[in-house]
Parts: structure tokens; sequence; C-alpha cells
């Protein structure tokens, strides 16, 4: 995928220079990286506070509550995982508060010791395809970042956001778990 992005680049930096459009170009980019600094740094006090909470929640011993709390649910859909029940909770309780770029670590946390009790390490396991499909799918009780995005902007309504996107993505999951459930019993089944 890098080849082809980076092949897309010079066909356009070379259609920009032969078309004269070079100085445009660059302008283009420099303001473009220029916006997207800003908003990086609108959205960092968000990013802060709820990585915060997430740190003081696994610290204060939150997050093995909530894996306990959640363990007949992630057993239903990963099975026996218990080196990674905590890891997959963090990832899910991140994404569920809109905070997907900090759940990423969890999430590869939980993929590294999914794949350590893996038979065949590097073969993606039922467990780590539900995870994916959960990542994908991606329950969020209280999107955060979409929230502080637009705050940041200037919206008069930053949590109008907030019941369509509970709704749509609670949807999004209980489609995913029900497949990954569907598709798990039927592989079990066939073996």
């Amino acid at each position: 995928m890098n080849v082809v992005i980076l092949l897309l680049l010079l066909i356009g930096m070379v259609t920009a220079l032969l078309s004269g459009q070079g100085d445009a170009v660059l302008s283009a980019l420099t303001d473009g990286a220029g916006a997207a600094a800003e908003t990086a740094l609108k959205l960092l006090p968000a990013y802060l506070v709820w990585m915060g909470i997430l740190n003081v929640a696994k610290q204060a011993g939150w997050i093995d509550a909530l894996s306990k709390l959640l363990r007949p649910a992630l057993r239903l859909l990963f099975g026996d995982t218990k080196e990674a029940e905590g890891a997959i909770s963090m990832n899910l309780a991140a994404n569920m508060l809109g905070m997907g770029n900090a759940a990423t670590p969890y999430g590869m946390q939980a993929m590294r010791l999914l794949n350590e009790t893996n038979p065949h390490p590097g073969t993606a396991t039922d467990a780590m395809c539900v995870l994916l499909c959960l990542n994908a799918s991606c329950l969020e009780l209280y999107p955060a970042s979409l929230v502080a995005l637009r705050q940041s902007f200037g919206s008069e309504l930053p949590f109008a956001v907030v019941l369509p996107t509970l709704l749509s993505s609670l949807c999004a999951t209980l489609v995913a778990a029900a497949l990954c459930l569907l598709c798990t019993k039927r592989c079990r089944s066939r073996s």
C-alpha cells in the first residue's frame, strides 16, 4: 500500500510540475500540514483528559473490575483469553469513550498476548478476528474526539452527535458481535 501511495504522490507532483501548478501544490501542502498541526493541538487537551482518566481507572483497579464485569460477554465472544482480558477491556473502554487512537496501543497489546497463546503464531485466531471486528464496529458511548473536534471548530451544538453516534455504533457492534458468534460457532462445528 505504501508503494501505491508513493506512486500516486509522485504522479501528482509530476503532473503539477508539468502543468505549471507547482507553486499551488506546494502552497496547498504547507497549508494542509499547518491545518493538521493546528487541529492536532486543538484535540490534545481532550486526549490528555481521557487518557488520564483511563490511566487512573487502570491504576485504581477499575479496569480489572470492568474485566470481571465483562468476563461473561468476553468469554462468549473471545473464548478463554485470560492473559489478554485486561488489554481487551482497556481497548474496548477506550473505544467506548471515543478515543480510537488511545485504544490502538491496547488493541496491539491484546493482539500480541493473543498471539502468544496461539497454537499457530502469525495466523489469526477467532479471538483476534473478533477483536478486529469489535474495533471496526467500535461501540461509542461518548464520542470524545468528535465532540472535542466540533467544539474546537466552534460548533453551536457539539454534543448533537452523541445520540446518533451511540445508536449507529450500537447497531454496528451488535451486528459485528452476532456475525462473529455465528462464524466462530460454524467454524468450530466444522472442525
